[in-house]
C-alpha cells in the first residue's frame, strides 16, 4: 500500500480545515513543481498557539501533512511550533512515500511562515 492509514484518515477527514478570519499569523507556501499550495493560520495568546487551521490546494499527502501539522502545534508554545520538522510530521503520519516527502516539508515551512508573520504583525503594533 502506498499510503498509511493515518495519511488516508487525515486526507479523508482533515482536522482544522478552513480559513481563520481573525488569525494572528498566516503562512502561505507553495511548490510550483507539484502545484501544492498550503496556508496555515494561527491564533496566539501568551506565546501559546491557541487555535490553528489550514487551507491546502494539493494532493492527498499535502492535505494530510497540513492536517497533522495543525494537530501537532495546537496548544503548544511558539518555540515548539518553530521546532516542528517535516520528519516529525511524516513520522506522525506513519510515513510518506519518498516522492511525497516534499508535502511534509511544505507543512514545516507553512508553520514557520505563520509564526514569522505573527512576529512581524506584533512588531507593527
Amino acid at each position: 500500500m502506498l499510503y498509511s492509514d493515518k495519511v488516508m484518515d487525515h486526507f479523508q477527514h482533515p482536522r482544522n480545515l478552513g480559513k481563520m478570519e481573525d488569525a494572528d499569523g498566516i503562512g502561505e507556501v507553495g511548490n510550483a513543481k507539484c502545484g501544492d499550495i498550503m496556508k496555515i493560520y494561527i491564533k496566539v495568546e501568551d506565546d501559546i498557539i491557541t487555535d490553528v487551521s489550514f487551507n491546502t490546494f494539493g494532493c492527498g499527502s499535502a492535505i494530510a501533512s497540513s492536517s497533522m501539522a495543525t494537530e501537532m502545534i495546537r496548544g503548544k508554545p511558539i518555540s515548539e511550533a518553530l521546532a516542528l520538522t517535516n520528519k516529525a510530521v511524516a513520522e506522525a503520519l506513519d510515513g510518506l512515500p519518498a516522492h511525497k516527502m516534499h508535502c511534509s516539508v511544505l507543512a514545516e515551512e507553512a508553520v514557520r511562515a505563520a509564526v514569522e508573520n505573527y512576529y512581524e504583525s506584533q512588531r507593527r503594533l
